[in-house]
């Protein structure tokens, strides 16, 4: 899940954030400062930086000549001003502009000259800092640095790499799960059984206390029951038989990355009262159907499922070698990273997750499947895909790694199909919420990637049946409604 892109690193500013910028073209004379630095914690630094008052008075003097230039008072011309009055009477305009110069410039030669590699802006409280009359300049500041590692012999490793060949029956199967979203859902007056839905309310509670209360939720009657902070396994077995009416409870454990702190890893009780029973009729499989799908035969339709299915067992094969490509190279990997730039790129972690499974032809279903098990895991994660984005960019930038614009207009052309509209629409859609920026970085990530694996010995293993299909994903948290998105959508797009 790690990659090099600018907003990932940083939704408020750019991974490779210079400390300073100068606006300028010509090169400044360096100041004579005195610097100390200190290690305050992972990957972060504090920084102090004393600018000599001859430096400041230097400074100075260029800023008021630079004003006297462009600037005209009552009885002068420009140019002409007295440099006494220019200070005299735009004091807090000097001012101002000196405290940006020396800021600017100082930053600037700290970074260079102490070969710091910041991550984010610095900690520095700009508005509160002032220049002083007379005497040095002293401020200080704290910085997150990305972490100093050596990359291992990649090309020594052996990976185990996971293959499938699919049969006629896994087409099948295939077929069907793609025809079920032109099925009907309709009333079901017998028991329930796996696959069926259940409309039902869920009242959970913790210590004898109601926490949470979900009403009119429809759920699929699948082997997992999957929310965001906690999941319940074997749920199709401890529902299968109910009938409308019947009450089932069972306790479920929290996750221990859930948002709400106090929750975590507690048990909580579920109450499900059954409302009404569903199941999921297929629709006739014939020449009308398959001119609305937009194939002409049957076999034409399977062709497309089996490169659907291709395509997917390639997404699970690139995460399965990449996953331990990225353990062997980062598993001597001990320094830390500070937890507050962990728990920012949460959200990028998931956003990127789902980015690739839409290009690799998921459903929304699994999607969301996928999504919530990052969150339940979300801080363990994200610290791991931090980790591995800082070898890979490194691998990138010493092997010279990069995109193209055609892998990105490919990717968009891929991903239009998938989701039914038109690239250029798809373009502008994903240029205006920043999706293009993830996209360019996954390309670079995916390119190092295979950098990777065109190096290391393979170990053909049969892929294992880990299908999110067997999951039933519901888009809310027991403990907490922070995270929770609108789901009567999206469970009325299960019902019609």
């Amino acid at each position: 899940m790690a990659e090099k892109e600018s907003q990932d690193l940083d939704d408020n500013g750019s991974d490779q954030v210079a400390v300073a910028e100068t606006g300028t073209e010509e090169t400044p004379e360096r100041l004579d400062l005195k610097v100390d630095i200190k290690e305050v914690g992972p990957c972060k630094k504090h920084i102090f930086v004393t600018i000599s008052e001859s430096d400041i008075k230097q400074l100075r003097d260029d800023t008021i000549a630079e004003l006297s230039k462009e600037t005209a008072v009552p009885g002068f011309r420009a140019g002409k001003v007295p440099e006494r009055l220019l200070a005299k009477k735009f004091r807090k305009e000097i001012s101002d502009q000196l405290k940006q110069k020396l800021l600017v410039q100082s930053l600037e030669q700290v970074s260079e000259e102490n070969d710091l590699d910041p991550i984010n802006e610095p900690e520095l409280d700009v508005e509160n800092l002032e220049v002083p009359e007379s005497g040095d300049f002293d401020y200080e500041f704290e910085i997150e640095v990305r972490p100093t590692f050596d990359i291992p012999d990649y090309a020594s490793m052996t990976i185990k790499r996971s293959v499938k060949e699919f049969s006629d029956n896994d087409v099948a199967m295939a077929r069907e799960r793609y025809l079920a979203q032109f099925g009907q859902v309709v009333p079901h007056d017998g028991k329930a059984e796996s696959g069926d839905y259940v409309i039902c309310n869920l009242e959970f509670t913790h210590n004898g206390e109601t926490i949470r209360e979900m009403e009119e939720i429809t759920l699929r009657l699948r082997s997992t029951l999957r929310f965001q902070d906690a999941e319940v396994e074997g749920f199709d077995q401890l529902i299968a038989g109910v009938e409308q009416d019947d009450v089932k409870e069972f306790d479920i454990k929290i996750s221990r990355e859930a948002t709400d702190f106090d929750m975590r890893d507690e048990t909580v009780h579920a109450k499900l009262t059954v409302l009404d029973i569903k199941r999921l009729e297929l629709p006739e499989f014939d020449d009308a159907l398959l001119e609305r799908i937009g194939v002409n035969t049957a076999e034409e339709l399977d062709e497309l499922l089996k490169s659907s299915l291709d395509r997917q067992t390639a997404y699970e094969q690139r995460q399965s070698t990449r996953q331990q490509v990225l353990e062997k190279i980062t598993e001597a990997s001990t320094w830390e990273l500070p937890e507050g730039l962990v728990r920012k790129h949460v959200d990028n972690a998931i956003r990127r997750e789902v980015l690739e499974m839409q290009q690799s032809g998921f459903s929304r279903q699994e999607i969301m499947a996928r999504e919530n098990k990052i969150r339940q895991e979300s801080v363990s994660m994200t610290e791991q895909a931090l980790k591995e984005h800082f070898v890979l960019d490194k691998i990138a930038t010493e092997q010279d790694i990069e995109c193209t614009a055609d892998e990105i207009n490919a990717e968009i052309a891929n991903m239009a199909v998938q989701q039914g509209e038109s690239p250029r629409k798809l373009r502008a859609k994903m240029i205006k919420n920043g999706m293009i920026e993830n996209l360019e970085a996954q390309i670079r990530e995916r390119n190092v990637i295979d950098f990777i694996l065109s190096k290391v010995s393979f170990k053909d293993v049969p892929m294992e049946d880990d299908s999110v299909e067997s999951v039933e994903s519901v888009n809310r948290s027991i403990t907490s409604s922070i995270n929770d998105s609108d789901a009567s959508e999206e469970e009325s797009d299960q019902e019609d």
